[in-house]
């Protein structure tokens, strides 16, 4: 077994008893998965203005962090739930798999991360400063950087049925000096070393069906007690992520599993990480994404994207034309910053039109429009001529519903869609909740913004307008309002859900 770690993010190896491997497909499959991987791995890294001076850029790292076990445990264990967002020691992932080749399947696991890394400006004496400015201009900033890390590992299925393996998946120190020009200084980066290991472990369910065990954990000693966690940061594992994929073996989504594999899929126990499958969706279960933020089957970034802006919660043309408009001064500070924030200028600012204009807007699929209940008297103008939404009232409009009339007022019965549904749908089934308004969208399909019974802030929610939104075909109608309210069934127990999701995105409404 060779095992070991190259600076600069280069993957560590470890495989045996696996006899003049092949070409592997679950390899190629995790280099198609990298830009989605990638996007993982600096989400919240750097955000719009991209400046060191700006708040939000103050406190970083909020997604997958794994410190050493004593300093994240000070006050008390850590509570697991899916959500990355809580900082832990250990990141744990569990998944099914189908067993298609027995006796010669093996598996595939990736663990990624970021290292931190503190880069130190200092002066001509070395004593460091907060920024220095040499003779052509160029601004240095003291900033902390991050240097991404891999670690992969190779092993039968049989031996993790077995015994498991475990392997370091940690990052050595290091100390970097890069002399400024004229002699005007130095930049110095430093490197804390990070312990971490990974266990692979795999339990048999039935002939063909066995549960994957995926558990990373930092290993390294604490930190000082009451070490601040920009401090404790430099030991941890940052956006830790594992790609998982295998040869002779067929993963099973875990968001949209199959009838007769629907308990085992829920016994799976995911704590601050959850696997979604990777790939194209004809690429039937030959890869596993298990990530601290919580996504889709097969995700994808979209094609018309021209780089990663580290915010794909955000739209890229909103963060493009921001970005565009910031002054000279401004710029010159994000370039100073990190050299991810002036790869983003450099690629805004030399942007083609024809780029800049696919940031605008895609199709990606299109449902058919339900008939009119009634001859329209004439053609509607399209979404973007004057007049297109006439005759449009959000708040008294209704929408038919198994022959039911839903509008405001109207209470339902939430029923996400078991396939496509958005993840934090999915926490919401079977909750009750009243109609607050009737969107049309541009594309002419509906949705319906409600609120929750149960939610105490309700009345607030449809007063500055929050709602959640779901398209009629998710909606149970109940009995019209001024009847006995119907207990609200409780949702699966889960991590707490974010403030905000795709489904409190309002849908566009026609103008």
């Amino acid at each position: 077994m060779a095992e070991g770690l190259v600076e600069g993010g280069t993957e560590c190896a470890a495989t045996t008893g696996l006899a003049k491997q092949p070409p592997e497909r679950s390899l190629g499959a995790f280099e198609q998965l990298s830009a989605v991987a990638d996007a993982v791995l600096y989400e919240g890294y750097l955000l719009y203005p991209y400046r060191r001076s700006s708040a939000k850029n103050r406190v970083r790292w909020q997604f997958g962090v794994l410190f050493p076990r004593d300093w994240v445990e000070s006050d008390g264990p850590v509570v697991p739930g899916v959500s990355g967002s809580a900082d832990s020691w250990y990141q744990q992932t569990e998944c099914l798999l189908r067993i298609r080749r027995p006796g010669d399947a093996s598996v595939r696991v990736r663990v990624r991360y970021l290292q931190m890394q503190r880069k130190q400006v200092e002066d001509t004496g070395h004593h460091p400063v907060a920024s220095l400015r040499t003779d052509d201009g160029t601004v240095h900033l003291t900033f902390d950087e991050a240097v991404p890390r891999a670690c992969e590992v190779v092993v039968p299925l049989d031996e993790l049925l077995d015994t498991g393996r475990t392997v370091p998946v940690g990052a050595a120190a290091g100390v970097d000096v890069e002399p400024l020009p004229a002699g005007a200084g130095r930049v110095v980066r430093h490197r804390d070393e990070v312990r971490a290991e990974t266990t692979v472990t795999a339990e048999r369910l039935t002939d063909d069906l066995c549960r994957l065990r995926v558990r990373t954990a930092n290993t390294g000693p604490a930190p000082a007690p009451g070490t601040a966690r920009d401090e404790a940061l430099r030991r941890a594992l940052i956006a830790t992520h594992t790609l998982i994929g295998g040869d002779g073996v067929e993963f099973v989504s875990l968001t949209d599993p199959p009838t007769d594999l629907a308990a085992p899929a829920r016994s799976c126990r995911n704590e601050f990480t959850f696997p979604v499958l990777g790939g194209a969706a004809e690429d039937a279960g030959h890869l596993l994404l298990s990530a601290p933020i919580i996504l889709p089957d097969h995700p994808q970034v979209a094609p018309e994207s021209p780089g990663d802006l580290h915010d794909a919660g955000e739209i890229d043309e909103i963060l493009t034309l921001r970005t565009m408009l910031l002054t000279d001064e401004e710029k010159r500070e994000a370039r100073a910053t990190d050299p991810r924030a002036a790869a983003i200028l450099d690629r805004v600012d030399t942007m083609p039109q024809e780029v800049f204009e696919r940031l605008h807007g895609a199709i990606r699929s299109l449902a058919p429009v339900a008939p009119a209940t009634a001859p329209a008297t004439a053609e509607r103008p399209a979404w973007w001529q004057e007049g297109a939404d006439g005759g449009l009232s959000p708040t008294t409009d209704t929408v038919l519903v198994d022959g039911v009339p839903l509008g405001g007022g109207s209470r339902v019965r939430l029923r996400p869609r078991g396939r496509g549904a958005d993840a934090q749908d999915m926490f919401l089934a079977g909750r009750t909740a009243e109609v607050g308004a009737v969107f049309h969208d541009v594309d002419g399909s509906v949705h319906l913004a409600v609120t929750l019974d149960d939610d105490p802030a309700s009345e607030l929610h449809s007063w500055y307008g929050r709602f959640h939104y779901f398209r009629p075909d998710e909606l149970e109608p109940l009995e019209p309002a001024g009847t006995p309210d119907e207990p609200s069934a409780p949702a699966p127990v889960a991590a707490k859900a974010p403030l905000t999701t795709d489904s409190e995105t309002p849908a566009a409404e026609a103008e």
